[in-house]
């Protein structure tokens, strides 16, 4: 099986080159295949002719998508709107990365495959929500996994900002604790793509997020008790620490699309972390 990654040289981009198994990978980042062009992008696929696209490359700093709303769009919906088309254009699957943002964070429960999403708060959201819709409108051989609150060995991630910050310099560090999500590996993620690549049957859109949920000050804490880290940890409001992108309250997902299938769970957040944390040197992270 030939799988192409693109943005592979991104965060999950990296963890996927560096664990998938039993297939020919073609690692693309910009400079082998600028998916804004999409000349470029189907002459790539037409030369190599992957089975399967993983769909990693993205715009993904959040607030800079609030000041250069221009790339964001043009990165996150005409560049996969060009990957799209390019997939189906030689008979590949599409499997394209999206986000628990395209919800807006009102429910009180989490969210499921099913729910429909509203387009989210901020730029990076309805770009990404734009780009759902192109995926399901160009190529219906496709799966949306969706994924949240990520983190990975080359960053950056909120685990790199934490352990940066938690240097010695600062009494206190303040987090926001009225965001609720499931904080999420890259390894946990390119574990469950592992297991969807032999699923083929598998069309539409699914959750892959770890399972259990915490608040952004409950990762924190995490982070630092797996670390031995002795750093205090004040909570606070999403108002008292403003950001130019609004952030939804609650980005919890369900997994139900994986449970009707019993094909594999998630691993719990916490086990996740700590494996993460553990397995990585704190230079290399």
């Amino acid at each position: 099986m030939k799988v192409a990654i693109t943005g592979a040289k991104g965060m999950l981009g990296t963890t996927l080159t560096h664990t998938l198994q039993g297939c020919e990978l073609f690692a693309l980042d910009r400079e082998e295949c600028d998916i804004t062009d999409s000349a470029t992008v189907c002459s790539v696929f037409e030369k190599i002719k992957p089975d399967v696209v993983i769909h990693c490359a993205a715009m993904t700093a959040v607030d800079l998508c609030e000041s250069k709303q221009f790339e964001a769009w043009k990165i996150n919906a005409f560049g996969t709107t060009n990957v799209a088309y390019a997939s189906n254009k030689i008979g590949a699957k599409l499997i394209a990365i999206s986000t628990d943002y395209v919800f807006d964070g009102e429910l009180d429960r989490p969210y499921h495959e099913y729910d429909q999403p509203n387009g989210g708060l901020n730029v990076y959201a309805k770009s990404k929500w734009a780009a759902e819709q192109v995926v399901r409108s160009l190529c219906p051989n496709h799966l949306i996994a969706r994924v949240s609150w990520l983190y990975g060995g080359n960053g950056p991630s909120f685990v790199h900002t934490m352990l940066r910050l938690a240097d010695g310099s600062r009494s206190e560090l303040k987090v926001v604790n009225d965001q609720v999500g499931n904080p999420t590996s890259t390894k946990a993620v390119a574990d469950a793509l592992q297991i969807l690549l032999k699923t083929p049957e598998l069309v539409g859109t699914v959750h892959l997020t770890c399972e259990g949920e915490a608040s952004w000050f409950d990762f924190a804490c995490k982070i630092f008790e797996i670390e031995k880290i002795n750093q205090k940890v004040i909570p606070c409001s999403s108002d008292q620490y403003p950001t130019p992108a609004k952030r939804p309250h609650n980005s919890r997902l369900e997994k139900l699309v994986l449970k009707e299938s019993g094909i594999f769970q998630m691993p719990n957040w916490e086990i996740a972390l700590e494996e993460f944390l553990l397995s990585h040197n704190r230079q290399v992270l």
